[in-house]
């Protein structure tokens, strides 16, 4: 069966399509990227069967990005099938299912009405996905589809995890809880570390550190998340490239009243502005904070420590939620491929039982791997993520049941 992947951003659409042989089982077909959706000219980047092909052309708005898309996989000299109707399902990334969406679901009418309904606590991410929805269903009428949620899989946190202390009527009100986000990554990464380091998920207990430009951690026990950074939006927690991660709502407001900032402003402020990004005065990428570092830049060195401080500080907290931890798992851009930015964070937690073998984290970039020693009460492990199989499957067991 042939699924279509679609991450549909405000101005991008990112996609797969997969062949899936079962329910655990895929294969990658073609991939790409369609990027300044709605600006004067747009950028298609279309990768197959170890091939790339890349235009520049106007993209007006996403059912013309759905009909490019379209058109490349069947295309005769950058295709990968001969025709439309080989593709059985669409499975759409959906960035915020509120309460409304515990789980991955089949869309129709009722479901596109529940995802509208959520825009106002995703603004940026569920106009989006619901544009790609809205295209799909004009491009291929009557395809089923999937909406995957990235908050589904910590709907499972306890209400002492996602509570704010803030007056209960405005959670009665308007829901402001904590939601999670990276669940997809988050639920693929426990499961296949747990596998790769010969325990099951549902039986033990998880720490996964998705590391990236966004990043998030969370603590899954017994095969449920019960914890995680992220909160009402992707802005709390962790450092990141450019969201400042915890922040003391007093600074927020003194910034605020200082600079004269409306909320649109402030909303910049936190979600573009800060982060690696703000500290270091416009390096995002941690490769770049990391030369910078060698070379002696203040600044530089502030942001790579305030990082993996952010990270040890929540690793420490989770396996205290947990009452330990038997699994410890490093993905996303960062998390996969920055070894010494692993070394920082990992290293003198040998009180908690982890300890780590230095040249294999060191070997360890891009690749599955076990970075722990064999006498780490902790298996640390390093597993690349793959967000588009846990949508594909999801959307493969919806349409198959």
């Amino acid at each position: 069966m042939k699924i279509l992947v679609l991450n549909c951003g405000s101005s991008s659409i990112k996609y797969q399509l997969l062949e899936m042989e079962s329910s655990n089982s895929s294969t990658l077909l073609a991939k790409g990227l369609l990027e300044r959706i709605g600006l004067e000219m747009g950028e298609f980047t279309h990768k197959f069967n170890g091939e790339k092909h890349y235009e520049q052309l106007p993209i007006p708005n996403h059912t013309e990005g759905i009909k490019i898309v379209l058109n490349a996989l069947v295309d005769p000299k950058i295709g990968v099938i001969k025709d439309l109707k080989e593709i059985s399902a669409v499975g759409h990334r959906v960035a915020h299912g509120g309460e409304l969406f515990p789980k991955s679901v089949r869309i129709d009418e009722k479901v596109i009405a529940g995802i509208e309904s959520l825009v106002d606590l995703a603004p940026l991410h569920n106009p989006g996905s619901l544009q790609g929805i809205r295209a799909m269903q004009e491009v291929i009428p009557g395809i089923p589809m999937a909406a995957v949620f990235d908050t589904s899989f910590h709907s499972t946190m306890p209400a002492e995890a996602y509570l704010y202390a803030i007056p209960y009527e405005y959670y009665e009100k308007y829901r402001i809880r904590r939601y999670g986000f990276h669940g997809t990554s988050h639920k693929y990464v426990a499961e296949r570390a747990a596998a790769f380091a010969g325990k099951d998920w549902k039986n033990c207990k998880i720490v996964t550190c998705h590391l990236g430009s966004g990043a998030s951690i969370a603590a899954v026990e017994d095969g449920k998340s019960v914890e995680t950074s992220m909160g009402f939006t992707p802005v709390e927690g962790l450092v990141m490239g450019s969201r400042t991660g915890d922040l003391d709502l007093g600074a927020f407001m003194y910034i605020m009243d200082k600079e004269g900032y409306n909320t649109k402003e402030m909303n910049t402020l936190v979600n573009k502005k800060s982060g690696l990004v703000g500290i270091t005065g416009g390096k995002q990428d941690m490769r770049d904070v990391r030369e910078g570092r060698e070379n002696g830049d203040t600044r530089c060195t502030y942001a790579f420590n305030m990082f993996a401080h952010r990270v040890k500080k929540y690793i420490g907290a989770y396996m205290a939620v947990m009452n330990g931890a038997d699994v410890l798992v490093m993905t996303g851009g960062i998390g996969e491929n920055a070894w010494f930015m692993r070394d920082a964070i990992l290293r003198d937690l040998d009180f908690l039982g982890i300890k780590i073998n230095t040249d294999l984290n060191k070997d360890t970039v891009g690749d599955a791997g076990i970075i722990s020693t064999p006498d780490s009460k902790v298996t640390v492990v390093v597993y690349p993520t793959d967000e588009e199989f846990v949508i594909a499957q999801d959307t493969y067991n919806l349409v198959t049941k």
